[in-house]
């Protein structure tokens, strides 16, 4: 059984179609891929799948169960996790400060609130768990300085490893490259693979940069004008000539 199943996938707004028909599966442990030119439908889809969009048809299924009248919040605690492609981190917060709102929101332990302005003093337990993402994101030394002054692709992985934290199933990534330059992309990369082969969380990954898909992806799927133009393999669907030429341009 697939850990996440899309079928049949259907999202319209006004008179144009955003989706149409679309099928996809994630099963666990694996990394998989989600590619197009802008406007295919790849973020719509995301928010079809986490409950942030209603699609007009099609259903939604994790962990074999039917996620169409659930809300996103549910989703989240049935072990869906996602980073967004605008960044979302805590001015003034530190990095620790960050996986500890996780770790709690998580367990449900204390107020949201009283996190955010900093009150409660970490457990032992919180504080290990916060080292040891910090320890697997590559970020040890700066679990105590502020977000605020981390580099983009420090902050990105600071929002990655909030996510981590929550535990998820599924981790779905909404282009965590966007912004980075080639070597915070790569960096990003092996970061992923590290998560998935440590953890063995399954991901779904939006992304733009085919060379950090075809690095860390084993399977992937194509969307064009809101329907899937070719699944499969990695490597033969980046080969395939018609996504050539519809995605890269290389009518070759």
């Amino acid at each position: 059984m697939p850990l996440l199943a899309a079928e049949s996938i259907s999202k319209h707004f006004g008179g144009i179609a955003a989706l149409v028909g679309v099928d996809l599966n994630v099963e666990p442990g694996e990394f998989v891929g989600l590619v197009g030119p802008n406007g295919a439908g790849k973020t719509t889809l995301f928010n079809c799948l986490l409950g942030i969009l209603k699609p007009n048809r099609g259903r939604v299924f994790f962990r074999g169960r039917d996620l169409s009248r659930m809300p996103m919040h549910a989703r989240a605690r049935l072990g869906l996790g996602r980073t967004f492609q605008r960044l979302e981190v805590f001015s003034g917060m530190t990095v620790r400060d960050h996986f500890l709102v996780a770790d709690r929101s998580r367990r449900k332990k204390g107020g949201l609130f009283g996190d955010l302005v900093g009150q409660g003093t970490p457990t032992r337990r919180e504080d290990a768990r916060a080292e040891a993402v910090g320890e697997l994101l590559g970020l040890t030394e700066l679990l105590d300085v502020p977000v605020d002054s981390l580099s983009l692709g420090h902050a990105r992985l600071v929002e990655l490893g909030r996510a981590v934290l929550t535990e998820p199933k599924l981790l779905m990534l909404d282009e965590p490259s966007s912004g980075l330059d080639r070597v915070e992309t790569m960096e990003m990369a092996r970061v992923l693979q590290s998560v998935q082969a440590e953890r063995g969380t399954a991901i779904l990954l939006v992304e733009h940069d085919l060379e950090m898909v075809s690095l860390v992806t084993s399977r992937l799927y194509v969307l064009e004008f809101g329907e899937m133009l070719a699944t499969g393999p990695t490597p033969q669907v980046l080969a395939h000539p018609v996504v050539r030429r519809a995605y890269v341009g290389d009518v070759a």
